[in-house]
Parts: structure tokens; sequence; C-alpha cells
């Protein structure tokens, strides 16, 4: 059995070893899709926090249909996309924290959207995240 790097579980090992940024980095290479994130997670440094269990109600999407919202997509798309991350969530799906950005004073999902709204959906109040605030110090 080879080991799923996409899931919470395995970002959870990372976390004992000290190694949650190698975990964000793979997890961005694979599952989740998002290369050129992980790409702008590396020009500065960086400080990771989680997982750890937060309520859903601190955060917002950036992504999705809504025409205020950030990065607007295809509704179709990201009806499908939701759809079926709640149908893997119900059939147990071990899903990978959420990753959030803390700046400015608040708190901003930045991988994540499709999960989150599938998370809204199911009633889940709370759920593991990853929290990465650029450190201005060096």
């Amino acid at each position: 059995m080879s080991y799923k790097i996409s899931t919470l579980q395995a970002a959870l090992d990372y976390k004992k070893k000290n190694q949650i940024e190698d975990w964000i980095h793979l997890f961005l290479h694979d599952e989740g899709d998002n290369i050129p994130f992980s790409t702008g997670l590396k020009l500065e440094k960086r400080i990771f926090l989680g997982p750890i269990k937060m309520p859903l109600s601190l955060f917002k999407r950036c992504c999705g249909p809504e025409k205020h919202l950030k990065y607007i997509i295809d509704k179709d798309g990201f009806e499908q996309k939701v759809e079926a991350i709640q149908k893997r969530f119900k059939n147990g799906w071990d899903m990978p924290p959420l990753i959030i950005n803390y700046i400015h004073d608040e708190f901003v999902l930045n991988d994540g959207n499709h999960r989150y709204e599938a998370l809204i959906r199911e009633k889940v109040e709370e759920y593991y995240v990853i929290i990465w605030i650029t450190d201005k110090s060096s």
C-alpha cells in the first residue's frame, strides 16, 4: 500500500517531524494542483503553523463564481468540484487541511476554496487548517 501525501493524516505526520512546509509543497504539486502557489510561497521566508482545528466561520472564500470574489471561476465547474468533494467527504475521505494566510489581522483562505465550500455545505463547523505568515524579521 502506498502512502498518500494529500491527506490530513500525512499533514499531521509531517507536522510531528517539523516538516509541514515540505508537506505543503508536496501537496500543492500533487492533488492540490497549485504549483504557482507553491512557487510563490518559496519566494520569501514563511512561518507555518498547524495543522490545527479552527472554526470555519473565521474564513471566507476568495475563489468561486460570485462576482465580488478575487478569483472568479465558472459556476458549473465550481459546483461540480464542490459536489465531488462533498461525495468524497461523506465516503470518509481524509481531506487535507485548508491553507490560510494570516495577514493584516485577518485570515485569507489561499488554498482549499472548493474544500471549504464543501465543508460549509456539509454543516461542518471546524476543520484543520495550516496557517502561514510571512517572516518579516529576516
